[in-house]
């Protein structure tokens, strides 16, 4: 019986296993879905398939580097209590070092690479695993810099110029991790978004109980605006660390400059799994007699 891409893509959804792996299977199978899940279990992927319909909402971001290259990677797994074992973040770190020494440009492309060690980590580690997320700079006429919060809850990988002294590198990485920027720069900002900015904040001016002239009006959007600028724009933030400088000043003060950043917050945007709280314990006490 022969099989379509589809039937590989919903095999791949189906277990968690790489692509290649399942192609494979499926041709064993002869394109029997049921089968090929069978083979792929008796191949030693079992645990991979069982969890595959669990949610992966915890997890931790790690950050990495070897020098040529900087990852910084998001790495999901079912409950808290295991994101925060050795065992699992060893692996989160097996990740983030495969990214930085291959060339991929997906989290498809990883797990197919990885499909073997991510099995074989499901298998120990009994929860279903999920990479979800990665970017990479390369180190080239720079200064790279990573910040990990909370033990890998919001994650930063920053692109500064050449040189930047590594106390302000870090500093301008924590900033990005406490004060979520959006954009480097004001004329990075989409102008729609600017726009559609000053609309909502000419709307809020008009339904003021007292009525102001137009003028007036003008003037608040603008200063109201600068303030949005403060909040989205990294350069034009307050330093937390000393809320009387801005990014813009403590950049200048030291001769760098931001180049771009990324900032990961783990699990956001992803389906949440609700636990009874109870259970939740019991269910941590018993993966700890099993450890």
């Amino acid at each position: 019986m022969a099989f379509t891409n589809k039937d590989v893509m919903d095999l791949r959804a189906k277990t968690g296993v790489g692509m290649m792996d399942c192609k494979k299977a499926l041709t064993e199978a002869d394109g029997d879905m049921e089968k090929a899940i069978e083979i792929l279990r008796e191949k030693g992927m079992a645990t991979s398939a069982k969890r595959a319909g669990k949610i992966a909402s915890q997890g931790i971001v790690e950050a990495y580097s070897d020098g040529k290259y900087a990852v910084l990677v998001e790495v999901n797994c079912e409950s808290d209590f295991v994101a925060r074992g050795e065992q699992y973040k060893a692996f989160v770190n097996e990740v983030a070092k495969y990214i930085a020494e291959n060339d991929v440009k997906t989290a498809e492309e990883v797990t197919e690479g990885m499909s073997v060690a991510l099995a074989e980590a499901v298998a120990k580690i009994g929860e279903k695993i999920a990479i979800r997320r990665f970017v990479k700079y390369e180190v080239k006429d720079n200064t790279l810099e990573s910040y990990i919060h909370m033990g890998g809850k919001i994650g930063v990988l920053v692109e500064l110029s050449a040189g930047c002294n590594k106390e302000v590198a870090h500093d301008v990485a924590m900033q990005i991790a406490a004060a979520n920027p959006s954009y480097v720069k004001i004329d990075e900002v989409p102008k729609e978004e600017v726009e559609k900015e000053k609309e909502i904040l000419k709307a809020q001016a008009l339904n003021e109980d007292k009525p102001k002239p137009l003028n007036i009006i003008e003037k608040m959007i603008e200063g109201r605006i600068n303030k949005y600028y403060k909040e989205v724009c990294l350069v034009e933030q307050p330093f937390v660390k000393d809320p009387d400088k801005t990014i813009k000043a403590l950049l200048k003060e030291n001769g760098a400059d931001v180049k771009k950043f990324t900032r990961f917050v783990m699990g956001e945007g992803l389906e949440k799994k609700e636990e009874n709280l109870a259970d939740e314990v019991q269910a941590q006490i018993a993966s700890a007699k099993k450890a």
